[in-house]
């Protein structure tokens, strides 16, 4: 089959919110783009399609309160601001050494933070429009924002905007390989529906992470990648391409890739972000029958992810959540349970164990005692956390604590939901400078190769909530403009 050459002044290799907005920006610069997506048409946008897509913002003009140092903060494995003494971590004097230790870069935070406003303000002038949306999370540490249609408004909206500018679209075409010259990367070498093929031009790769290949999974997470799937369907096509094809021509890394962003879905469920975020106000038990993890250490979108991990980390990386009429009551708290298959219930305790298949002795005895260490005070808040701690288990460690809204779990029917973890996004990716560009293991930038979104690596100890789609669609934009110029100067 003979192989056709394209040529083009910007080839994009992925169709979610980094791609769409490198794509639009170069091709307002004049350039002429093509996006490269995996998918069919019907499912193009990558993870961008299925999330709701919250954004770190305390307005459409301003980035929320302590931006940067959450980004720092959830490096240095800090849970939240709120604990960190700002006199041992002032982040802006420790810049020099994030750079001396090859991790955060303190310019690429400072970029995000600067650009990302009117990043948003030029997807407002295509046509895409952001509000403060209903959230998932009873008690919060930041302000958000989301597009109005969540993440598919991103995808049609800029989708459109990139067509109306002239960009091509490539579908079910999966790039394999870069290729170079003299002056550095000169495009990619893809396989279509119709054969083999290579497009010429400078290269934004954005083609998210890796949790749709298993290989790659087993190879970076070991056992645990057999515990858990993409969060959404979106996830599926991220085969890691984009990482494997910039290792190979030297690139350098960034992010831990050790970790994952995890969020506590419901395995029962297929529904794209299958969330269970209810389990402070409960209890989580494993398949021992027993408690594991502090459930309400805070905040609950502050600190999902490590409970999530913790979920993983037990017997066949599950756990189940148990709640009481209590628990069920808490006002608002269906807004935390997004799965569409219903709890499984009992009258009693015992029943209910029976039913999960877990060991009822072992369940009662953790019941009985979790509820004698519940404190006697009535001061329970759902919307903060309101330090009700329980005293008296075991000092040994061996039984956690509750440091928050802990009430006896007396009160039948009860109810369970199972959770486990789902991959959102892979935190290990490539090393870009605030320009986007990417940088080589010798620490120079590549030429005529850019980066953004998920494909770029940037957490390390935790995921930094509601920053993945604003850093994607900022950088992305940042790329378009940046490899357009490349181009028009060469």
């Amino acid at each position: 089959m003979t192989e056709q050459t394209h040529r083009y002044d910007v080839v994009v290799v992925g169709g979610g919110v980094a791609g769409l907005s490198a794509a639009v920006a170069a091709a307002e610069d004049g350039a002429r783009v093509a996006v490269l997506e995996r998918s069919p048409e019907a499912e193009t946008g990558g993870n961008t399609r299925h999330t709701e897509a919250f954004l770190r913002m305390k307005s459409a003009e301003e980035v929320a309160d302590g931006f940067e140092d959450a980004l720092v903060d959830d490096f240095m494995g800090h849970p939240d601001p709120s604990v960190v003494d700002d006199a041992v971590l002032p982040p802006r004097r420790q810049s020099a050494l994030y750079r001396a230790t090859h991790t955060i870069d303190p310019d690429y935070v400072a970029t995000l933070a600067e650009s990302a406003p009117p990043t948003l303000r030029w997807m407002s002038g295509h046509g895409v429009r952001f509000d403060f949306m209903p959230t998932p999370f009873l008690t919060r540490s930041t302000t958000r924002m989301a597009p109005v249609g969540g993440g598919l408004a991103i995808v049609e909206t800029m989708g459109k905007v990139a067509r109306g500018l002239g960009v091509e679209f490539h579908f079910e075409t999966t790039a394999r390989r870069l290729t170079f010259s003299e002056r550095g990367v000169s495009g990619v070498f893809a396989h279509t529906s119709g054969g083999p093929a290579t497009f010429e031009g400078a290269v934004v790769l954005a083609s998210g992470g890796y949790q749709g290949n298993a290989e790659l999974m087993a190879r970076y997470h070991g056992d645990r990648a057999l515990t858990c799937r993409p969060v959404a369907r979106g996830g599926n096509y991220n085969k890691g391409e984009g990482l494997e094809m910039a290792l190979a021509l030297g690139a350098a890394t960034a992010g831990n890739f050790a970790l994952f962003h995890a969020e506590p879905v419901d395995p029962r469920s297929g529904e794209a972000e299958a969330a269970i975020f209810c389990f402070p106000y409960g209890v989580l038990i494993n398949k021992e029958g027993r408690r594991f993890v502090d459930e309400a250490r805070g905040t609950v979108d502050a600190w999902y992810e490590r409970t999530t991990r913790a979920i993983q980390d037990q017997t066949d990386g599950i756990a189940w959540v148990i709640l009481d009429q209590q628990g069920l009551a808490v006002p608002n708290l269906m807004a935390g349970v997004r799965t569409d298959i219903p709890p499984v219930t009992a009258g009693g305790i015992g029943e209910l164990a029976s039913r999960l298949g877990l060991p009822v002795a072992a369940v009662e005895t953790t019941i009985e005692a979790y509820n004698a260490a519940c404190p006697s005070s009535d001061g329970f808040d759902p919307t903060i956390p309101d330090g009700l701690a329980t005293d008296g288990l075991a000092t040994d460690g061996s039984v956690p604590p509750k440091s928050n809204w802990s009430r006896p779990i007396a009160q039948g029917p009860f109810a369970a939901y199972p959770i486990m973890a789902a991959n959102v996004f892979t935190f290990g990716g490539l090393k870009t400078t605030a320009a986007a560009e990417v940088v080589d293991r010798d620490g120079r930038s590549m030429t005529g190769l850019y980066a953004a979104g998920e494909l770029t690596g940037l957490y390390y100890s935790n995921y930094t909530g509601s920053t993945s789609v604003l850093r994607g669609a900022t950088f992305g934009r940042i790329a378009g403009v940046n490899a357009a110029a490349f181009m028009a100067g060469a």
